[in-house]
This record gives C-alpha cells, structure tokens and sequence, in this order.
C-alpha cells in the first residue's frame, strides 16, 4: 500500500496508510502511516468491533491532516491483548513438527467483505468514488 500510496501523493491526492507490519511499512516508506501493532488482518481495528474501528479511521484521518514530514508512521496506541503472547503462532502455520503453533490470520477472501449484511445491502456497486472488484478482475 505504501508504493500506492506515494504514487497517488505524486497525482496531489494526501494518503494515510494502516500498517501492522512496521518493517515493511518502513522499508516502502509511504507519505503517512498508520501502526496498529495487531495480527495481520487486524488493521483497521478488531473483527466486528465497529467503535474500536471508528477510533481507528478517525486517528487516520488526524494523522492525514497533521503529519506534515514525508515518511512519518505515528503508533497507534491500543493494544490486542494484555501481553504479547499473541505474537508466539503469528506467521507460524500449524504442521506436524509445529503443533502448538496457532496461525489465527484472518485468510483472504476476494469477494468486498461487509461489517453487517445491511451494509452489504447499501454499498452502492457503481459508485464513482469507490473502487469495487468484480470476480472476473
């Protein structure tokens, strides 16, 4: 997202990104960032958890407007757990030689993805300033 992201810069549109992968983040160096230190998948704030997701956009939207030096990532300041044994099964699948690893990764899904099924009945498929991906792309 950050290479994106420099590029729309470059077009004169500010971009904020959400990253819960600081080193990465670091290493494309996008115009603003957002760290969420959470799972991947986990971004925007925690499945289903529609206030923590709001405070996470409205810090976004914040951070668009007041990070003034190119390549800033502001830490957000929320935590997934009380402790980081969270961290222990990330990026570490479950096999035969590792079973007490636990890989809890949202998996991807290409379909849009809806907080709530009245959400999905609103979103508005031609709407000119949102980007939506039909099966066949």
């Amino acid at each position: 997202m950050g290479l994106i992201a420099r590029q729309l810069e470059e077009l004169g549109i500010a971009t904020v990104t959400l990253s819960s992968a600081r080193s990465i983040t670091q290493a494309v160096n996008p115009p603003r960032a957002i760290y969420l230190d959470y799972p991947l998948g986990q971004t925007a704030g925690r499945e289903n958890d529609s206030v923590e997701q709001k405070s996470v956009m409205q810090q976004a939207l914040i951070a668009l407007q007041e990070m003034t030096e190119p390549g800033t990532i502001t830490d957000l300041d929320l935590r997934w757990s009380l402790d980081d044994s969270w961290k222990d099964g990330v990026m570490r699948p479950k096999t035969t030689a590792n079973p007490e690893s636990a890989d809890d990764r949202l998996g991807r899904n290409p379909s849009p993805q809806y907080q709530t099924q009245e959400d999905e009945l609103i979103a508005d498929a031609n709407c000119p300033s949102c980007v939506f991906f039909s099966a066949a792309t």
